[in-house]
């Protein structure tokens, strides 16, 4: 084991973190069982009291500090879940934190912050990125000398947040053959690879990253960390430009694979999740669950277990996020069609080429003066892909004159996302 985190490391945080934060259900999942031929079990981070697994490593970090250090306050830097563990270890231990986050940040997660730390934290909302955050957060802490609560490459936080493979170990009666992971700084990734290898050395653990931010991934591959240029947002809790230092040693060593997943794939498994079980899950709380159709061969049969990491997911997003998951299926599309400009041309659109399933859910069209076509921007939503190929042949066989937007990515980010 990495010398850094051992075995008694993450015994000792279960033992410091008992009362403080909840046990929380390993619920054996019947249609993700039935679905994929195996036997899957969800371990419910996302009903933690801060509804995220990042309570652990915050509070375990914090409550082992001596009194001196951390009376003057500490600091922090999170995209929001971490953020909430250190605002309620704060309030529990009654010490001032100053805690950044992105500016673009769900309100949803900035309110919760400021709920569970009370009058002891002050939120500064600052930069575009968690990692734009985390220098201003380390600028300030060096500044004025405080403590800074790191969200994962730190051996107390990593140990913290390890506890989670102490329960679920606990609470399961086989042997486990896989566990699926999210991973954004890596320190959740960390902790189990600790823990479960040294338990059940068996036990394949796969990490999960968004495709647009696959910092871990990239990082194994090159055989060193690797600092991402830009980054996808949208999985805010898992979008990360660089993984922690002590985390990637760890991974390096234990960690058996890792998979990318489309932003749109995750907000697929986010809908399906609130329809089929009544889980909200946020974006990579959702990962470890969408990254199953990628190992169906290999788990059918094996026991399974999927950490859902966080639920902390703001109602603003739901539009988004069904967005981007029509388009991941393949069921939204924009096009630019320039229409004749004659009278009867939308009409004839309309009636002649628009099928029975489809519906235009966006429509925005300025008519042009001494122009023989006017150009409008049109989103159709299909029932099945099938649809899709249908209606491009009537547009075709009605030489409609179109651009296909989805298909230019350049075009496509500037106009709708």
């Amino acid at each position: 084991m990495n010398p850094k985190v051992q075995v008694n490391d993450i015994d000792e945080a279960a033992k410091r973190l008992n009362g403080i934060v909840l046990h929380t259900p390993l619920n054996k999942n019947e249609h993700l069982s039935q679905e994929y031929g195996c036997n899957l079990w969800l371990k419910r981070e996302d009903l933690q009291l801060v509804r995220s697994y990042k309570l652990r490593g915050a509070y375990n970090f914090m409550s082992s500090q001596k009194r001196e250090d951390i009376e003057k306050g500490v600091v922090c830097a999170s995209a929001g879940n971490h953020a909430q563990g250190v605002a309620y270890s704060c309030q529990a231990l009654k010490i001032k934190g100053r805690i950044f986050m992105p500016a673009t940040t769900p309100k949803q997660k900035v309110s919760q912050v400021k709920f569970f730390g009370k009058e002891f934290v002050e939120v500064v909302l600052i930069g575009d990125t968690f990692d734009d955050s985390y220098n201003e957060a380390i600028k300030y802490c060096t500044e004025n000398k405080l403590l800074f609560v790191h969200p994962f490459d730190d051996p107390k936080v990593i140990a913290g947040q390890a506890t989670v493979g102490v329960e679920i170990l606990e609470d399961i009666t086989v042997p486990i053959d896989y566990i699926f992971v999210p991973i954004g700084g890596g320190g959740l990734a960390a902790g189990l690879c600790t823990y479960i290898k040294a338990k059940s050395p068996n036990t394949k653990i796969i990490g999960v990253e968004p495709l647009g931010a696959p910092a871990m991934k990239r990082s194994l591959e090159e055989g060193r960390i690797v600092v991402l240029d830009e980054i996808d947002k949208f999985v805010d809790g898992a979008a990360v430009k660089k993984v922690g230092e002590l985390n990637f040693d760890i991974c390096s060593e234990y960690l058996d694979d890792v998979q990318l997943v489309p932003e749109g794939k995750a907000c697929s498994t986010i809908i399906k999740l609130y329809n089929e079980e009544a889980i909200v899950a946020e974006p990579a709380g959702a990962l470890s669950i969408s990254v199953l159709d990628y190992f169906k061969d290999e788990i059918k049969g094996k026991n399974v277990v999927c950490i859902v990491s966080g639920s902390n997911n703001d109602i603003d997003r739901m539009q988004e996020i069904k967005e981007r998951s029509l388009l991941y299926e393949g069921l939204k599309h924009y096009f630019i069609i320039r229409f004749k400009q004659r009278t009867g041309a939308l009409r004839e659109f309309l009636d002649e080429v628009l099928g029975p399933n489809d519906d235009i859910t966006y429509f925005e069209y300025t008519k042009k003066t001494n122009r023989e076509n006017g150009p409008a921007m049109v989103g159709i939503e299909v029932k099945t892909k099938e649809d899709f190929n249908l209606l491009i042949d009537r547009m075709n066989a009605k030489n409609v004159d179109y651009t296909l937007v989805n298909s230019d990515s350049n075009l496509f980010s500037f106009l709708i996302m």
